[in-house]
Formats: C-alpha cells, structure tokens, sequence
C-alpha cells in the first residue's frame, strides 16, 4: 500500500499503513491521516488568562486549559515533556468529545471562564479536535485560545484561525540554526505569525536560553520582527530553568531577562518578563 503524506507541518512525515509521524500524534491509518490523541486528555485545568500566558486579552479572567499527547518539535528544555514528548498508550488519558468539552466549558462560566485553551502539548497536533471543538464553542460564545510553538503550514492554518479569538506563540529563537536543532523551521513560524496577526489577537513568548538564544542582536532582530507585524503584538521573555534534557544549563540571570527585555521595548509597546 502506498504511503501518505501528512500535510499539517513542514516534516510533511510520508506514512505507511499503521505508521505514526515524529509527533507522535498522527497515524496513517486505512489511508488517511488520523489525529490517535483526538479526544485523549491528559491535562484540564481551570487557568487565570495570565498564565497562558495572555496578559493583553481580557485580563482577570479564567480559561479552561485543555491539554493532550504528542509534539512535531523536540526542544530539549521543554518542561511538559511528559506529555509533549509521549505517545499512544505511553501516559494516562481520559476521553472528552467535543460538545463535552464544551458543556464542561460552560458549566464554570460563574467562575469566570470565559472560553477553551488548546495548550500543556502541542495542540494543533490534533488539529481536528481543535477544529471540532472551536466550532462548537464559537456558537456558545465561548472564547477559543491557542498555545502552539507556531510550526504549522498555511493551508491548515487558513481554516482554523478563522475560528481562533487568541494565540500565543512560543518563539523559539531567531535564527534558522537554533530552529533545525529543534526539529523546526523558523520561516514556517514566522509565516504562521503573520497570518495569525490577519485573524486574531496574538501575543508571543520566547524563552531566553543561556548561551543558545540569548544575543542582543538576536532580540534586536527578533522584536524587529514582530514590530513589522505590529508595535502592539505583546512579547513574554521568560527566563529559563533547567529542564528535561538540558539539567546542565544554569537558570537565565534575571539581569539578561531584563536587559533583553530593555532591547525588544525599542520596538515594542508591550514587553513582559516572565518567571523573574
């Protein structure tokens, strides 16, 4: 049997019958490419916006955090690598349908959830539950917000941020080298940025690695970037701990946090240091 291209990220993973792509999440099964983690829920959570984090889209409220299996990236810093970095059957899930969700959604509107949050892995890995369930919340009113790291191609893309209220972007880093290291590809990230910016509200985050992403030039380019979109998109510069495969490094100095975030404000009106 012929194998079949998955189309969803620039990995474009050719499968054959029964084989899963490097995410993890998607398989070829009877000829097509199915999402194995629709539905399976590892993580839900009732979350403050903030810690999305979102600090310019309806601040003090909550949002309903629903989080699954599986990643198209493998950045060895990442902190949810239990699940970002698992697959089928290697982490306990539990199954919610879209209109579940949904109703689960609703049922803490008096806590003052104001929508859904596609986060904790990488969502869009399972593009289609987003897809499903962000139709349904649309028509109760519920807000859809979206946490990705941004490597996604555009034709995908086209048909689910019509649907999306918010994204945060988690940008790596600005050079193409640091990108393939990772598994991705920063022109893709880039191109999902700006046509993210065309249909929502986008906030980003880039985590400040020593020694990896941490140049004054790098975030001179990076936030000039993000500028050309628009002055007004919110970037997060956090500071890195230890994590996952990279326990050696030493946590970021809280004065390179602030001193980059000092270079971003020279073309951005909305500059937060995060874990500082």
């Amino acid at each position: 049997m012929s194998k079949v291209i998955c189309g969803l990220c620039p990995h474009h993973c050719k499968l054959s019958e029964g084989q899963t792509g490097l995410c993890r999440a998607r398989k070829n099964l009877r000829g097509q490419i199915t999402p194995i983690n629709y539905g399976k829920l590892t993580a839900l959570a009732l979350d403050p916006i903030e810690k999305k984090p979102l600090n310019r889209f309806y601040p003090g409220s909550n949002i309903l955090s629903v989080g699954s299996f599986g990643c198209n990236l493998k950045c060895p810093f990442c902190q949810n690598h239990h699940i970002s970095m698992a697959g089928e059957n290697e982490i306990r899930t539990q199954s919610v349908k879209p209109e579940d969700l949904i109703s689960i959604a609703l049922d803490l509107k008096d806590r003052k959830n104001i929508g859904i949050a596609y986060t904790y892995n990488e969502p869009l890995v399972a593009y289609e539950y987003v897809i499903d369930c962000a139709k349904l919340a649309r028509e109760k009113n519920l807000k859809n917000v979206v946490v990705t790291n941004g490597c996604f191609c555009q034709d995908p893309m086209n048909e689910l941020l019509p649907l999306i209220d918010a994204v945060n972007v988690d940008l790596k880093g600005y050079t193409p080298e640091f990108y393939k290291r990772l598994g991705g590809d920063l022109d893709t990230v880039i191109n999902f940025i700006k046509l993210a910016a065309k249909f929502c509200h986008v906030e980003i985050t880039t985590l400040i690695i020593p020694g990896e992403n941490d140049g004054e030039d790098e975030m001179r380019d990076l936030s000039e970037f993000i500028s050309s979109v628009s002055s007004d998109i919110p970037l997060h510069i956090s500071r890195f701990f230890p994590s996952y495969r990279m326990t050696d490094k030493r946590p970021t100095e809280v004065k390179a946090v602030y001193g980059l975030a000092d270079i971003a404000r020279e073309k951005l009106k909305y500059v937060y240091e995060g874990n500082c």
